[in-house]
């Protein structure tokens, strides 16, 4: 059965980026590890557009974030010393664990124009791992196993799924992976997992004989194992194990209150390294405390 039906809410980043937001949502914070789930446009710019639609450096603790790109560039830095490009089904991996600074530009996006259209999401890292270094990976190619079969064309972006392993390093049990499948097709849904998910983001499919559209985010129980498409469509099938209760305030996770409290004082202060070429402007801190850790009944 599905236990909830999630409906992206359209948020304003500044700039002209708009973006729908899915998790999290009051009634189901988490899914697995999974923390935040942002779909990115999908939107046309045009040449020469103004940096306000850029994302200013801005921090991280506890988490790691994971961009995904159907289509378009975003230009990556961080306080680690990472200048990456990210394009179509490619992943950016970052790691903020102790403390790390970033900042996504739409360079690219300004020099010639581009349509972008991803899918950026935190997972919450476990409470060992919390505090770990901060790093950051890109992957392409042969780190994201691709496959194809009756209708289904599928890529795996993090964790183990359908027989597959990403070449990304994670650290607590996941699966993440974005399916195109073609009107008429079926695709299997992992198991294995105790929390687990479909994100509709363009087209529609049939779970449980209801269809569901773009925009939706299902959370499946343990029954559900497969999904169909009447046309063209394309999904992200995630899941994992929960890591446990997690405090939120802005871009800080932590099972921590008291933690999350030392980063906002830290980022407030100036103490935060920002991204080389990054310091002429920042996001400032919001004045909202942080929010209770979700409910995990």
């Amino acid at each position: 059965m599905i236990e909830m039906v999630i409906e992206q809410r359209r948020r304003s980043l500044g700039g002209g980026l708009e973006v729908g937001r899915v998790l999290p949502f009051a009634k189901r914070r988490m899914v697995g590890p999974f923390v935040f789930f942002d779909h990115m446009g999908p939107l046309d710019v045009a040449a020469g557009v103004d940096r306000s639609l850029d994302v200013r450096p801005h921090p991280h603790i506890g988490l790691s974030t994971v961009t995904y790109l159907f289509s378009g560039e975003i230009m990556h830095r961080d306080s680690v010393g990472s200048h990456q490009p990210i394009r179509s089904r490619e992943v950016n991996w970052m790691t903020a664990g102790s403390g790390i600074t970033h900042s996504e530009r739409f360079e690219k996006a300004r020099a010639e124009g581009d349509h972008l259209h991803g899918i950026q999401a935190w997972v919450a890292l476990p409470t060992e791992a919390e505090e770990t270094a901060p790093s950051f990976s890109h992957h392409a190619g042969d780190d994201l196993p691709q496959w194809s079969d009756s209708g289904v064309h599928g890529q795996l972006i993090a964790g183990e799924a359908y027989g597959l392993r990403a070449g990304v390093q994670t650290h607590s049990p996941l699966f993440y992976a974005h399916l195109d499948l073609q009107g008429g097709a079926s695709a299997q849904v992992p198991q294995g997992h105790s929390e687990r998910a479909i994100y509709v983001a363009t087209g529609a499919v049939e779970v449980d004989g209801r269809q569901y559209q773009a925009g939706q985010m299902l959370v499946l129980g343990a029954d559900v194992s497969i999904m169909r498409a009447e046309a063209a469509a394309t999904v992200m099938v995630l899941g994992g194990e929960p890591v446990g209760e997690r405090y939120l305030f802005w871009n800080f996770v932590s099972s921590s209150r008291e933690r999350l409290e030392q980063a906002a004082a830290d980022w407030k202060a100036g103490r935060m390294k920002l991204p080389d070429g990054d310091s002429d402007e920042f996001i400032p801190l919001p004045d909202t405390p942080p929010a209770p850790p979700p409910s995990m009944s």
